[in-house]
């Protein structure tokens, strides 16, 4: 079986707007790799195993290059990766809080994209207290009276 450029180009155009039903940003690499395939079967003739180690190289090479220069960070939010930049912060206790049940503060910024978060903390505090948070545990704030 011989592949003509143009069976690389639709595959390639194929794979790029799969791209838009499956949103992980990797078929498009593979699809920009097809049409390079079709543009060097284009320009020369080639055999089919050299067809697909061209695909296969440039491909991965472009997979690896999106996940290595262009997303080195994919947290999507910095909650229990922040210690350093919450820990000090100091609100009001809105819910009351006791060793063995969790309450709420609300801070008069918006920490990590909100301004009330769920809160425990070794001692009964009631309602009204202000507070600083000592440290970020899973998704609670430790806290400790001011």
């Amino acid at each position: 079986m011989e592949l003509a450029w143009w069976h690389w180009a639709v595959g390639g155009i194929f794979l790029v707007i799969a791209e838009l039903v499956v949103p992980s940003f990797v078929l498009i690499w593979f699809g920009v790799g097809a049409l390079a395939v079709a543009l060097a079967l284009a320009v020369t003739d080639i055999g089919l195993t050299t067809q697909l180690v061209i695909w296969l190289v440039v491909s991965l090479a472009l997979v690896a290059g999106w996940f290595r220069v262009f997303k080195p960070n994919m947290h999507k939010t910095r909650i229990g990766m922040s210690d350093a930049n919450v820990v000090g912060e100091i609100g009001i206790l809105v819910h009351d809080v006791a060793p063995f049940a969790k309450g709420q503060v609300r801070f008069q910024k918006p920490i990590l994209g909100a301004d009330v978060w769920d809160c425990i903390a070794d001692e009964a505090i009631a309602s009204g207290e202000r507070v600083r948070v000592l440290a970020v545990e899973g998704s609670f704030f430790k806290i400790g009276r001011v």
